[in-house]
């Protein structure tokens, strides 16, 4: 999943998100590249999803925005953990 072009871009997705789990606060959703695991972690959490389910959520809402980075909000499955 890409880094987010602007802020505006990561905005919209953390509006989805608040959407589908309104008790998540803009704390829970706070964007820090290099810290993306501990995010979904958070959000994983809070709302007792899956990591599957979470990840799925993020790359749905984030689809809308533009992205152009290379570096990546990249939430690994499990499956891909154990490959590397």
């Amino acid at each position: 999943m890409p880094t987010p072009e602007s802020k505006d871009d990561w905005n919209i997705t953390k509006g989805r998100l608040r959407q589908k789990w309104s008790q998540l606060t803009d704390e829970d959703l706070k964007f820090v590249e290099g810290q993306e695991r501990e995010m979904a972690r958070r959000i994983e959490k809070i709302t007792g999803e899956t990591h599957d389910a979470v990840e799925k959520a993020i790359k749905e809402f984030s689809t809308a925005c533009t992205f152009s980075s290379p570096r990546a909000i990249r939430f690994t499955t499990r499956k891909e953990s154990k490959l590397r």
